[in-house]
């Protein structure tokens, strides 16, 4: 378990204040509900919510067909380290055409079903005197978040959600260095949106082509490799991985058996991107401002 008041040894002055700023702003909330999808940015407001509300804070998953499962697992874990009570809630987004079309704004519904059901949680909890009365829904969105094609920003807007690291100013590397500081495990885990952020705008997303993509990914995390993505084209598979690691990726004996394990798992083809890793990659068939 984490210290009570962690020290902050090793961050900049800057970081320094950040940190004391998003301790003092959750601190003033009467109750939050997080969020909290088990990344850096929602692990980082969890844990500081923990820390300043106690028992009046709660850590939410949605749970679906997109979320991974080992990012779910590393959620509970997370969450258990941290101290903070954790649910999950199952999400049905995939019912909704506005995701399961896969046009450009897919986020945004995504977020609609996820914060539509966080207020019905924290608004259960109120009824149930939880402690939860006046309670705020907080996010893991940062200070970069708001310069990218992030349509989900939107919805969590409209429900009211407050999202304390864009606010304070608090950007991507802000997050992993006050995480670093705080001594949390996962500091410099690597980003990982959900798997619909697999497949091209306009291509349809099911459960099938959704579990599809996590298996193959499980398959490469497994043979080590970490940063990862597996783009689904109709029924053709390519790879991202960062460039170094690309050789290995097509070394003997591993490439023969990567074919095979992604023909029986359905893929009619399998390519490597010469590129390697961008996350976002597929955001570049999107009109550009």
């Amino acid at each position: 378990m984490p210290a009570q008041h962690p020290t902050v040894d090793g961050l900049t002055p800057a970081w320094q204040q950040a940190l004391a700023q998003l301790r003092a702003t959750i601190a003033r909330q009467p109750a939050a509900v997080v969020a909290y999808s088990g990344g850096v940015d929602s692990a980082l407001v969890a844990a500081i919510a923990a820390e300043q509300l106690g028992e009046r804070a709660l850590a939410v998953t949605g749970v679906s067909p997109a979320l991974a499962p080992h990012l779910r697992e590393e959620a509970q874990l997370q969450a258990r380290w941290m101290g903070i009570a954790h649910r999950e809630i199952a999400t049905a987004e995939l019912k909704d055409p506005a995701y399961s079309s896969n046009p450009a704004d897919r986020c945004y519904a995504c977020k609609r079903e996820l914060h539509t059901l966080l207020a019905q949680m924290r608004d259960a909890a109120a009824d149930a005197a939880e402690g939860f009365e006046a309670a705020v829904v907080l996010d893991g969105v940062n200070h970069d978040d708001l310069g990218d094609h992030r349509p989900g920003i939107r919805a969590a807007q409209e429900r009211g959600v407050i999202s304390p690291l864009a606010e304070l100013g608090i950007s991507k590397a802000g997050v992993r260095a006050i995480s670093k500081a705080l001594g949390f495990p996962w500091w410099d885990k690597p980003a990982q949106p959900c798997l619909a952020s697999r497949f091209p705008y306009g291509e349809a997303i099911n459960a099938e082509r959704l579990q599809r993509v996590a298996l193959a990914e499980a398959w490469l995390r497994e043979r080590g490799f970490a940063e990862l993505r597996v783009r689904s084209q109709g029924e053709a598979a390519r790879i991202e991985l960062p460039p170094d690691q690309l050789s290995a990726l097509l070394e003997a004996p591993l490439r023969p058996a990567l074919v095979t394990a992604f023909l029986e798992l359905g893929y009619t083809a399998v390519s490597v991107d010469l590129e390697g890793l961008v996350s976002g990659k597929l955001n570049r068939a999107l009109p550009q401002p």
